[in-house]
C-alpha cells in the first residue's frame, strides 16, 4: 500500500519532532514509536493499514533521529525526557490520551514505561520485539547466552568509536547489520538508500547512540522497574531475534496482568518490516479487541 501522509514539526517536552500523520483526522489515535537505527519509515508497512482502518495515526522521528531535534549531551535522552516527549505529542494533538501506543526495539522500551509509569497516556499498547526492562535484567544477570548477544550495549558506551564504525564507507557496516539481522529482502537497496540520508543528519549518530549512553548511567529502582503494567499490552515476537533470547518474550509478558504474546516464528527483530501482514493482522485485531486476562498465542508469519 502507498502512504498517504502528512509531514509536520511539532514542538514537545522542549524539542521539535518531525511528524507523519495518516488516517482521518477525528479518528482514534496511534502512535508508532520507532527503535534504532530507524526512523519513521520503519512503520512504512503499518502506517496505511492502520489509516485505512480508520485510525487516525501519527509517526514521530524520536528526538535525536532523522529531521527531528537532537539535543546536546547524554542526559538529554533520559527516560524521563523520551516519556516527556510522548506526553507532549499526545497534548499537542489535542487528545487527552493515545487509543495506543505501539513501540518497536527502543520505542518498545518507551512503551513499556509508558504501561507502568504513565499508564494514563494510552488505553493500550503494544511492543514488538522489545523486553521489559526488568525481565532484560534478570536475563543479563543469569543468562550468558544474552549477555554474549547484548556486546553492543557496553560497544555503544565508548566515545566517537561507534560514531565513525557506523559512517565507514558510506554506512557499509549499518546496511550489513540490517540485512544480516534480517529475512532475506527485507531492507533492499531502495529502502537502505533511505536509512543512508537519515544517518547522515548532522549529529544524528551521537544522538541515536545517547539513547544507550544515557540508559546506561540510569539509576532506577529495581522495585519500581519490575512494577506490572498497568494497561493491556500486545507484545509481538519474531523469534529469530539475533540480539534477544527467546526467553525474553515469556518473561516479559509476565509483567502484563491483561496481556497477549503473540510469537511469529519465522521472524526475526525486524519484525514489522519481514512479516509485515501478520503483524497488521495483530495489531488491528488489538485495538479492536476489549481488555482480557493473559494469555500466549502463537501466530503465523505472513
Amino acid at each position: 500500500m502507498k502512504i498517504q501522509a502528512q509531514e509536520s514539526f511539532i514542538e514537545t517536552n522542549g524539542v521539535r519532532l518531525h511528524v507523519l500523520t495518516a488516517g482521518p483526522d477525528d479518528g482514534p489515535l496511534v502512535l508508532l514509536l520507532h527503535g534504532f537505527p530507524d526512523f519513521w519509515y520503519g512503520w512504512a508497512n503499518q502506517i496505511p493499514a492502520l489509516a485505512a482502518a480508520g485510525y487516525r495515526v501519527v509517526v514521530p522521528d524520536q528526538r535525536g533521529y532523522n529531521r527531528s531535534d537532537k539535543p546536546p549531551g547524554i542526559a538529554a535522552y533520559a527516560m524521563e525526557h523520551l516519556i516527556g516527549d510522548v506526553a507532549g505529542l499526545i497534548a499537542a494533538l489535542g487528545r487527552a490520551q493515545a487509543a495506543a501506543v505501539v513501540g518497536h526495539d527502543w520505542g518498545g522500551i518507551v512503551t513499556w514505561a509508558l504501561g507502568t509509569e504513565r499508564p494514563d497516556l494510552a488505553e493500550r499498547i503494544a511492543v514488538l520485539n522489545a523486553p521489559h526492562p526488568a525481565a532484560m535484567n534478570d536475563e543479563l544477570r543469569h543468562n550468558p547466552r544474552q549477555l554474549v548477544r547484548s556486546w553492543y550495549l557496553f560497544a555503544f558506551q565508548i566515545p566517537a568509536l561507534p560514531e565513525a564504525l557506523f559512517r565507514a564507507n558510506g554506512f557499509r557496516g549499518a546496511q550489513e547489520l540490517l540485512v544480516r539481522t534480517s529475512r532475506p529482502g527485507t531492507f533492499p537497496p531502495d529502502k537502505l538508500r533511505h536509512y543512508r540520508r537519515a544517518w547522515a543528519q548532522p549529529r544524528a549518530l551521537t544522538s541515536m547512540l545517547n539513547w544507550y549512553r544515557a540508559a546506561a548511567r540510569a539509576r532506577g529502582d529495581a522495585a519500581a522497574l519490575a512494577r506490572p503494567v498497568a494497561v493491556p499490552a500486545l507484545l509481538v515476537w519474531g523469534a529469530e531475534d539475533a540480539a534477544l533470547v527467546p526467553e525474553l518474550a515469556a518473561a516479559s509478558i509476565a509483567y502484563c496482568p491483561q496481556g497477549r504474546l503473540a510469537q511469529l516464528p519465522e521472524a526475526g527483530h525486524w519484525v514489522q518490516a519481514e512479516a509485515p501482514a501478520a503483524v497488521n493482522r495483530l495489531l488491528l485485531d488489538w485495538l479492536a479487541a476489549p481488555p482480557q486476562s493473559s494469555a500466549s498465542t502463537p501466530a503465523g508469519n505472513s
